[in-house]
């Protein structure tokens, strides 16, 4: 018969940790100790117990230069071997012929290092004198775009 006194529970009582029962006082806690106290379990991965830490304890070196840009550089002999004559230079046919590569922003320069016979239209951000001489010789144009 269905009574008040005899319902079922609807749910289990929380267990309480460290108040009697089969465990003991310490409950499965060890003594003591750091890891015995409650909030124990926020410490971060990299805490070394109150030790001064790794990163405070190695030397620093060298920095970063954030304003540092990213410049690639190709010599005119690679222009000679790769582009035919007439043809323009700029930044997407030096990625399609693999003289440059990544996707991120950088720019490009041209060093003179090599001969150039061809008559090349060169987009670049930087030239050097004897690079921009020599393609100015060839009967191409070396024009100097913006970052």
């Amino acid at each position: 018969m269905l009574k008040l006194n005899n319902l079922d529970k609807l749910h289990k009582s929380k267990k309480r940790i460290g108040r009697g029962g089969d465990l003991g006082g310490t409950s499965s806690r060890g003594h003591k100790g750091q890891k015995a106290r409650s909030g124990h379990n926020k410490m971060e991965a990299y805490f070394e117990g109150g030790q001064m830490s790794i990163t405070r304890r190695l030397p620093k070196r060298g920095f970063y230069n954030s304003f540092k840009k990213d410049v690639r550089t190709i010599n005119l002999r690679d222009l000679e071997v790769k582009f035919e004559s007439g043809e323009v230079v700029n930044l997407e046919s030096l990625r399609n012929k693999n003289l440059v590569k990544g996707r991120t922003n950088f720019l490009v320069k041209i060093l003179g290092l090599g001969t150039l016979s061809k008559q090349l239209e060169v987009q670049a951000n930087f030239f050097s004198k004897s690079a921009a001489a020599a393609i100015e010789k060839a009967g191409g144009k070396a024009q100097v775009i913006k970052e």
